[in-house]
């Protein structure tokens, strides 16, 4: 009975795990960029046990050895980077990456990585304007350095990432390109704060990303004034999230009945 309960104790606390990560993906179904995450589960210890000569009776039909499992954990959590349906907003400043590929922005951490391409204009206090995202950090172009618009001036991006400034007459000259990367390892691809993945301290950056050109023997292109959504689908989201309520509430039933089990026999007396 203790190894019934220990087992239903820890399928309890993955499920748990499961229906926050569901619940996490529900609530962002709206976010700009926001990729579902996926949660991946393992077996705990199985031991493989056997009866005793004594329950070797005439006409048995089960068999003798019976394996005991003790549960299931999460082993990881990997973002799903399934390209999400994109909506026009004609802002020039909006920019959605369709395709395989990520964005890469500077913070206060450290280099992140986002499909969020809600960009604005950043004022910086030398007078100069960086291309940043919503909460401020730095888009870097493919020289590792922030983008800076040049003054009086809007931009065209082209589907290959370049950038043009466009001024009053018409004119344009190109002024940077944007960085994008790909990412070939996702396990390794953590997902922090303001919708931004990174890597984890520790992780060679080359054995999960690398760098991509669009449209180079590829089928990413950037389009200017288009917001990538979220790729959660609801009804998907929530007939997973029925499925994992039963099986934690089926669970629970589990351990209410080996503690049941546990309270007979210390009733029982000689």
């Amino acid at each position: 009975m203790n190894g019934s309960m220990i087992s239903a104790m820890v399928s309890m606390n993955g499920l748990q795990q499961k229906l926050d990560i569901m619940s996490d993906n529900i609530a962002n179904m709206n976010t700009v960029g926001y990729k579902r995450k996926e949660a991946s589960f393992e077996d705990l210890l199985t031991n493989a046990k056997e009866q005793p000569s004594a329950f070797k009776e005439p006409g048995r039909l089960s068999p003798m050895n019976y394996t005991q499992g003790w549960g299931t954990r999460l082993l990881g959590i990997r973002p799903d980077l399934t390209q999400g349906p994109l909506q026009e907003t004609g802002n020039q400043f909006d920019i959605a990456i369709a395709g395989d590929a990520l964005y890469q922005v500077q913070t206060p951490e450290g280099t992140a990585y986002t499909r969020n391409g809600a960009f604005q204009l950043s004022l910086q206090s030398d007078g100069t304007a960086r291309l940043t995202t919503s909460d401020g950090h730095p888009v870097l172009g493919d020289n590792d350095q922030p983008i800076v618009i040049p003054p009086n001036r809007s931009i065209r991006v082209n589907a290959d990432g370049t950038l043009d400034a466009i001024a009053q007459d018409g004119t344009a000259a190109t002024f940077g390109k944007l960085k994008l990367v790909q990412v070939t390892r996702p396990s390794l691809l953590s997902s922090v704060a303001d919708n931004l993945y990174a890597v984890a301290d520790g992780v060679n950056v080359e054995d999960v990303l690398r760098t991509v050109t669009a449209g180079e023997g590829n089928d990413i292109s950037l389009r200017q004034g288009f917001l990538e959504q979220s790729n959660v689908d609801l009804t998907t989201e929530m007939t997973e999230l029925i499925n994992v309520q039963r099986a934690y509430q089926l669970t629970s039933r589990a351990l209410s009945s080996s503690d049941t089990l546990m309270g007979m026999a210390n009733g029982l007396r000689a």
